[in-house]
């Protein structure tokens, strides 16, 4: 994370998304206003060309846009059941909640300050309608407890809350992971429950796929921004379990594929996973 301004990968992310929706026909996943919280040298970068050139940018154009197809998918569902607060962690450049029509779903935006400040000022530069639902929580990950942030910001403990959290996993220690994770089943309940992506090892047989996984982390980080360890979808799924999530679905590449892109040329990372997991604790009092 830089010390002044957005996260570099989160510009990047929002690139890609903007362009999905320019690009890829039709789009996996709807944003309207992807385009709109880029700010004006994103939005040039993304008028150059950025994002929509070449097989690799294809690919994350993909996996990104069904990560959030996902996320949005699962968040439908546990409306449906009840859910009625809603914390995007790692928010980004994430639209949801301005996109938001639904009146009784809270939306709490959990992000680095510098990150939060920057995407502000661009909602009030671009004269976007921050409703009422929406909360922002500023979060140094390094430093505040995020339990107590979410009370800070009026999280109920007596309503079940989905979690969405992408992007995140790849850059954190195992331990942060499970950190957060139990942290997100506590607050779950029995509707609620959590969406998040990460990336698996390689086998040792796909050299090309080592050596790219190789390049992109040379690449976030020389921005400031590494990898940490590749994830194993055994690992993400007993974590999960001993987090305290009763229903889990790790959905890899293959499975995502058949459920998003059938019929269609674009194609997902084989080293992307999204996993899912309801039926959390009993959220804290």
């Amino acid at each position: 994370m830089r010390d002044a301004g957005p996260s570099r990968t989160a510009i990047l992310v929002a690139i890609a998304r903007a362009v999905h929706q320019t690009v890829d026909h039709p789009p996996i996943f709807s944003d309207p206003l992807a385009s709109h919280i880029l700010g004006p040298k994103a939005r040039a970068a993304m008028a150059a060309g950025r994002g929509s050139r070449g097989a690799f940018a294809s690919i994350l154009r993909t996996v990104l846009a069904v990560r959030a197809r996902v996320a949005e998918d699962t968040l439908t569902e546990a409306v449906a059941a009840g859910v009625r607060q809603y914390v995007v962690l790692g928010a980004g450049l994430d639209t949801f909640a301005l996109r938001n029509a639904d009146p009784s779903l809270h939306v709490f935006e959990v992000d680095h300050p510098n990150t939060q400040a920057w995407k502000r000022h661009r909602i009030e530069e671009e004269g976007l309608a921050v409703p009422a639902t929406l909360r922002f929580v500023p979060v140094d990950f390094t430093k505040d407890d995020l339990d107590s942030e979410l009370r800070r910001a009026g999280l109920r403990p007596d309503q079940d809350t989905f979690f969405s959290w992408l992007g995140v996993a790849m850059y954190l220690t195992p331990d942060a992971i499970r950190a957060t994770l139990r942290t997100v089943a506590a607050w779950g309940g029995t509707n609620g429950g959590v969406v998040f992506d990460f990336i698996a090892p390689p086998p040792r047989s796909q050299v090309i796929m080592r050596l790219i996984l190789w390049w992109r982390g040379r690449r976030v980080a020389r921005i400031g921004e590494p990898f940490s360890a590749p994830l194993a979808p055994a690992d993400a799924e007993r974590w999960l379990h001993e987090a305290g999530f009763k229903q889990v679905t790790i959905l890899s590449p293959q499975e995502l594929t058949e459920r998003y892109l059938r019929g269609r040329r674009l194609r997902m990372s084989p080293l992307s996973y999204v996993a899912v997991a309801r039926g959390g604790a009993t959220p804290p009092r």
